[in-house]
C-alpha cells in the first residue's frame, strides 16, 4: 500500500489596508503540504510534527502585515519560501492566491484613493509550488491567471460550415452576438518573471487589455479559433510566458424577436453550454 499525503488551509481571506500610503491589497489564500514527514499523523495519530492549520491561517495574516509588494504572484512568493523556512519538517508546498477584487471608486478629481469596488466578477489567481533544494529553496512549478472574465461581443463573431447530421438543430450564423465565460492561465520560463524578481513579468491588467483587444478586432469563426489567436497574440506579445491555457463556456443568448433596422431581441440561454479548452506551449 502507498500513500500520498496532503493537507493545508483553505480560503484565508485578509485585506490589506492603509490609509492613503498605498492602495488596498486583498486575496483568499490556499496552502497545501505535502511530504512524508506527516505519515504518523495519519498511521499512529501522533501529531508531533504537525503544523495546525490554524497556525496557518495565522501565519498568513501575519505575513500579509509584513509583505510589502502589491502582486498575487510576490505574495506567494513570500509565503512559500517563509514557510518553509519556518517548518523545517515541510518537505513540499503548494500556496495559492486568489485576488478579492478591489477597483477603485470615482471622485470628483478622478478615481478615488479611499473608495473601492468589490463588485467585479473576474478574479486573479496565482499559485507556486516550492521544495528544498539541499539548503535552498526552490520554485518547482508557477501558474498565474484570470479566472471567471465574462465578456459579451454584439457583432463580428459568425460559425458556419459545420458538420451535420440527423442530430443537427443549430443554424449557421453568418455574424452573431458571442458572450463567453472564459478562464485563461499563463506561465513563465522564468520563476523570477513570475514572482517579479526578474525581468518579464507580465501583469495581470495587461493580460486583461491584451485579451480584450483581440475580442475586439479579431472576426472569429469558432470560439476555437478566437482563443487559439488570442493564445498566440499574448505569446508574441510576452516572450516571458512559456504557455498559455484557455478554458472557455460558449453563452451566447438566444434571440427571441426582431426590432427595427438592426435591433434583436435575445434571451438567456439555455443552461448547457459549449465548452472549448487550448494550451499553447513554446
Amino acid at each position: 500500500m502507498t500513500m500520498e499525503i496532503r493537507y493545508g488551509k483553505t480560503r484565508v481571506v485578509f485585506f490589506r489596508l492603509a490609509k492613503r500610503s498605498e492602495p488596498p491589497f486583498a486575496a483568499s489564500v490556499d496552502i497545501d503540504v505535502f511530504g512524508e514527514r506527516f505519515k504518523a499523523s495519519y498511521t499512529e495519530g501522533d501529531n508531533t510534527e504537525v503544523v495546525a492549520t490554524d497556525t496557518m491561517k495565522n501565519f498568513v495574516y501575519a505575513t500579509a502585515a509584513e509583505f510589502s509588494g502589491h502582486t498575487l504572484e510576490a505574495y506567494v512568493t513570500f509565503v512559500g519560501r517563509r514557510l518553509l523556512t519556518t517548518y523545517p519538517q515541510m518537505e513540499r508546498i503548494r500556496v495559492t492566491a486568489t485576488e478579492v477584487p478591489l477597483d477603485a471608486g470615482h471622485a470628483e478629481a478622478g478615481s478615488s484613493d479611499v473608495v473601492f469596488r468589490m463588485t467585479r466578477g473576474d478574479m486573479a489567481i496565482a499559485h507556486a509550488d516550492f521544495t528544498r533544494d539541499g539548503r535552498d529553496i526552490a520554485i518547482s512549478h508557477t501558474r498565474s491567471g484570470i479566472e471567471g472574465m465574462r465578456l459579451l461581443k454584439v457583432t463580428g463573431s459568425s460559425f458556419a460550415a459545420f458538420a451535420r447530421d440527423q442530430y443537427t438543430t443549430l443554424p449557421e450564423l453568418g455574424d452573431r452576438p458571442l458572450t463567453v465565460v472564459m478562464d485563461a492561465h499563463w506561465q513563465y520560463a522564468d520563476a523570477r518573471a513570475f514572482s517579479a524578481e526578474g525581468a518579464g513579468h507580465a501583469s495581470v491588467d495587461e493580460i486583461r487589455r491584451s485579451l480584450e483587444r483581440t475580442f475586439h478586432d479579431f472576426n472569429s469563426k469558432s470560439i476555437q479559433e478566437l482563443v487559439h489567436e488570442m493564445g498566440q497574440r499574448l505569446l508574441n506579445t510576452f516572450p516571458s510566458l512559456s504557455a498559455v491555457e484557455f478554458s472557455v463556456q460558449n453563452h451566447t443568448p438566444d434571440k427571441v424577436a426582431d426590432g427595427k433596422g438592426d435591433v434583436r431581441v435575445f434571451a438567456e440561454p439555455r443552461q448547457t453550454f459549449g465548452k472549448i479548452g487550448l494550451v499553447l506551449r513554446r
